[in-house]
């Protein structure tokens, strides 16, 4: 039965949706982290959260709607934080590669030495990052939209999803960790 058959349900299975997409986004990232090279004992941080999120996504619709998601994905972003430290070698003191949250709305990074730089949440609306190097960047919950990624390096860039990707210009020659692709709507010369 779905909501059209039973419009009375559509209110709960709507937000029951909303829940288990959240859970689901946490998967990912937590997958993302769990390919990258790290210790022992952090790996197994990750699993074991990625078990606890994998019980919580199997529940019932009632157990999904009473779930309180934001101490989840505080609990996960931490997590994450300490793996991005790590995976763009930043040991914590490199206060000049963390633009966390900066507003970047137009900036022209062009051509930039942007590796291992924390843009986790940072607005790059309609930035100019045309050949910017993004290697080892951390891009979670970036603002993309309207970027210009063309010719741009985000082979190993972390935490960035194709929606983030869709969002922005790029063309042929902007490089893409193999798990992306280049959409649709970019110039497709020379894509690889």
């Amino acid at each position: 039965m779905s909501w059209r058959d039973a419009p009375e349900t559509a209110g709960r299975m709507f937000a029951a949706f909303a829940v288990m997409r959240n859970l689901h986004e946490l998967l990912y990232y937590l997958d993302e982290a769990l390919s990258l090279h790290l210790p022992r004992g952090l790996h197994d941080e990750l699993r074991a959260a990625r078990v606890g999120i994998e019980e919580l996504a199997s529940g019932d619709p009632d157990a999904l709607l009473a779930l309180d998601a934001a101490p989840l994905r505080a609990g996960v972003g931490d997590l994450l934080h300490r793996v991005s430290g790590l995976a763009r070698g930043d040991p914590g003191r490199g206060r000049k590669k963390d633009r966390r949250g900066a507003d970047l709305v137009g900036a022209v990074l062009t051509g930039a030495d942007l590796r291992g730089t924390n843009f986790r949440g940072a607005l790059l609306i309609g930035a100019d990052l045309t050949g910017a190097d993004l290697r080892k960047t951390d891009l979670l919950g970036a603002d993309l939209r309207g970027a210009n990624l063309s010719g741009t390096d985000l082979r190993g860039a972390i935490f960035l999803i194709q929606s983030q990707v869709d969002a922005a210009r790029g063309d042929g020659a902007t490089k893409l960790a193999p798990r992306l692709t280049h959409p649709i709507h970019w110039p497709r010369d020379d894509v690889p």
